[in-house]
Parts: structure tokens; sequence; C-alpha cells
């Protein structure tokens, strides 16, 4: 039983490691292809996206809260809004949209 699990974190850390030394040894030079180079200038972003959307979703008693936090921070941060003020509007969104479920 044991010994599966270590089977398991060798194969899980060889798989890590040839997935970060694989572009080392293979890419010596430069991309110029224009969408790989756009593809991989947003996987950090997307990355980050597709962490955090379920946990504001479930962050919340409701998921109507959770969405409705999400919109507010949408709106504020396209107009501009600092983190701090992104963040202090979402959370009234959710404090006023619980009140209401409530």
């Amino acid at each position: 039983m044991s010994g599966n699990i270590y089977l398991s974190l060798l194969v899980i850390a060889l798989t890590i490691y040839a997935i970060r030394l694989l572009p080392f040894l293979f890419l010596r030079k430069n991309i110029t292809n224009v969408f790989i180079r756009t593809f991989l200038f947003y996987v950090p972003y997307v990355t980050l996206a597709v962490m955090t959307f379920p946990a504001i979703l479930g962050a919340t008693d409701s998921v109507w809260s959770g969405l409705a936090a999400l919109a507010v921070a949408v709106v504020v941060a396209l107009c501009g809004g600092s983190l701090f003020s992104v963040a202090i509007a979402a959370c009234a969104a959710v404090y006023v949209v619980e009140l209401i479920i409530l």
C-alpha cells in the first residue's frame, strides 16, 4: 500500500520535472510565431482566473452573492478602480445580497 504512494509521488515528481525541463531542452531560440507568443503571454492570467473563479462562487453562503460580487468587482475594475476599491465593492455586494436573501 505505502509502496504505491511512493511510486505515485515519484511519477508526479518526474512529470513535473519533465514539464519544466523540456522547454529548456528544445526551445533554444526566441519564439517568433505571433500566435504562440500571444498564447504564452496569457497563460498566467488564465491559470489565475481558473483557480480563482470557483473560489469566488464558493466563498459565500449563496452562489448568487458570489456572482453579484464577481459582477460588481469586474465593473469596478473596468471603470479603473484600485485593488482596494474593487475588494471593498465586492464585499459590499456580498453583504447586500446576503441581506436580501435572508
